[in-house]
Order: structure tokens, then sequence, then C-alpha cells
């Protein structure tokens, strides 16, 4: 093979690898870009699920309101809950914790509505645990006050029974608890403004119960 025919030999060669070496680049490239492109379109489609999810909760916020405005004072503020009692739940008591060995006073706080439904009012509550076989200035065993921020992270809803869980450490309060104790509660309603007082015993475990 002469000069001239090895030279046109490797020029084509080398053309040969350059277009097949930009074709894969350009594929690649094209497949990256296929990538994003897709990419992006699912995130769209996402951004446009949460935006509808908006409008329609702003929609009903707005019919809501709508029917609220055209309702007379008073009927507006019917339609609110009316706080009438505070019940303190059975389940109230003093707890032993059997890992840490502490003891916990659980008070369960209901505020009853009109109709005797247990319901999440906002508000503030004062609670406090008494020892009455004590001596009068010795028989508040303690005293704790929860605000309406705390309160409205302890709301448990049930099947069958709602209401504020309250937990206090009372560990070094309670070193022998064989006597019946007191639990006093007021519930502050801040729709009203109205003071709830109720309270509680509680009574020592009988031998063989687990608390």
């Amino acid at each position: 093979m002469n000069f001239f025919a090895r030279s046109f030999l490797f020029a084509v060669t080398s053309i040969s690898i350059a277009f097949a070496f930009g074709c894969e680049i350009q594929a690649t490239h094209k497949s990256g870009a296929q990538k994003q492109i897709q990419q992006l379109t699912a995130e769209k489609a996402d951004l446009q699920n949460q935006l509808e999810q908006v409008r329609a909760e702003n929609s009903q916020l707005l019919k809501e309101n709508q029917t609220l405005s055209k309702l007379p004072g008073e009927k507006r503020t019917d339609a609110l809950y009316h706080i009438k009692s505070v019940k303190i739940g059975s389940y109230t008591n003093i707890y032993n914790e059997e890992k840490t060995r502490k003891k916990n006073l659980v008070v369960y706080v209901e505020p009853i509505d009109e109709t005797g439904d247990a319901v999440k009012a906002g508000g503030s509550v004062d609670i406090q645990l008494w020892n009455l076989n004590k001596k009068e200035d010795e028989a508040r065993l303690a005293q704790w006050q929860v605000g309406p921020d705390e309160l409205k992270k302890l709301w448990l809803s049930g099947i069958f029974s709602s209401s504020y869980r309250l937990s206090f450490d009372v560990t070094g309060i309670v070193d022998k608890f064989d006597k019946p104790l007191t639990v006093k509660v007021e519930f502050t309603d801040y729709l009203s403004g109205q003071i709830f007082s109720e309270q509680f015993i509680i009574n020592p475990p009988k031998p063989g119960d687990k608390k």
C-alpha cells in the first residue's frame, strides 16, 4: 500500500472514530437531559397537586367564614362550644415507673360542654395535690400550672373518651402512698374567662395491685 493510500485510510478511520465518539457523547447528554426533564415534570405535577389542595382548603375556609359572618352575633357565639364544667377522669392516679423507679401523678382533665361531651377547649390548668390527713399548713403537697400552649399538646382523643392528659413527677413528694390523696383542678376557659373547679380522691393501691 503506497503512502497516499495509507494516508487516506488513516483519515477515514479517524473520521469514523470521531463521529462514533461524538454520537456517544450526544446520546449521553440526551439521556441526562431526558432524565432531568422527567424529574422536573414530576416535581411540577407534585407542586400542582399541592397548589390544588391549598386552593381547596382556602375555598372551604372562605365558605365557613362567609357562613359565620352572615349569622347574628348571638348565633355566632352559640355555634361555638360552651364549657359548663370540668371533670377529672377516673384513671387519674399515681403510677410507678419500674425502670426509673419514679412516681408520676397522671391527671385526666375533661372540659365538658352543654351537651355533656368532653371538648378540646383552649385554656390553662392549675393542679394541686393534697394530703388532707396532714396538718393544714402541710396538707398541700405540690402545685403545678400548665399554660395554653403546652396544654393543647396534651389532648388525647379516644374511642370511648377524650381528655387532656397531664403527668407530673412526684418522686420525693409522695414517698409513701398509703393514704388517700386529693387532686384539685382549676380550669380557666379562655373563651368565656370562667374558672371551673373539681376535685378527685385517689386511693392507695391495695395489696397485689400494680400502679
